[in-house]
């Protein structure tokens, strides 16, 4: 592919993913052409139809979630920092708005798809590491997963109509008080169950 064409691409998708985070995953194709200063022409010639440029903008997404976890491992002084600040990252409000409206889509024309499951896979490796770094640096509680982080990733940016409305609003602030019941010193002795 041609560098012009290359770039036309991107910022196709590019804009797609802003025009879907403000008007969800059924925004008009013309508004995107628009925001991406194209025709409605040349959108699709690049995406014969809706779904396919959804799928482009879940790779996007997912892409954009790994570098933006590789970045907080790079600039983070330790695992536990970098952890934060990728948590706080995620939870920003056009970011949650766009994994909202991804979470909206049918699951097989994103989450089922080659490249988003290699992507998604080398994020959650990534996201491991962090974790078990942080544990064994002694930040963080040795009973929390990276399931557990990507459960309330989920939950918190993704599923905002299931939240009470204060928590929909700001998703950040309660991600962040959820990370602070994950640091070691929060621990407390699991209870005893009776036998």
């Amino acid at each position: 592919m041609r560098a012009d064409a290359k770039r036309n691409l991107d910022k196709i998708v590019e804009a797609a993913a802003e025009v879907v985070a403000e008007r969800g995953a059924n925004a008009p194709m013309e508004a995107i052409a628009k925001r991406a200063g194209v025709g409605v022409g040349t959108l699709y010639r690049r995406f014969p139809d809706r779904h396919a440029l959804i799928a482009a903008v879940g790779d996007l997404y997912i892409h954009t979630m790994a570098n933006a976890l590789g970045e907080a491992a790079r600039s983070a002084s330790d695992a536990w920092g970098a952890i934060w600040d990728f948590v706080s990252w995620a939870a920003e409000p056009g970011r949650a708005a766009l994994a909202t409206a991804l979470a909206e889509v049918p699951q097989e024309a994103i989450v089922d798809r080659a490249e988003f499951a290699k992507t998604r896979s080398r994020w959650i490796e990534q996201f491991d590491g962090l974790v078990r770094r942080a544990q064994a640096e002694g930040s963080m509680r040795p009973d929390v997963g990276v399931d557990d982080l990507v459960h309330l990733l989920a939950v918190f940016t993704c599923h905002p109509a299931e939240l009470p409305e204060p928590v929909a609003a700001d998703p950040g602030r309660y991600l962040r008080l959820m990370l602070d019941g994950m640091k070691a010193d929060a621990a407390t002795p699991a209870a005893h169950r009776p036998s």
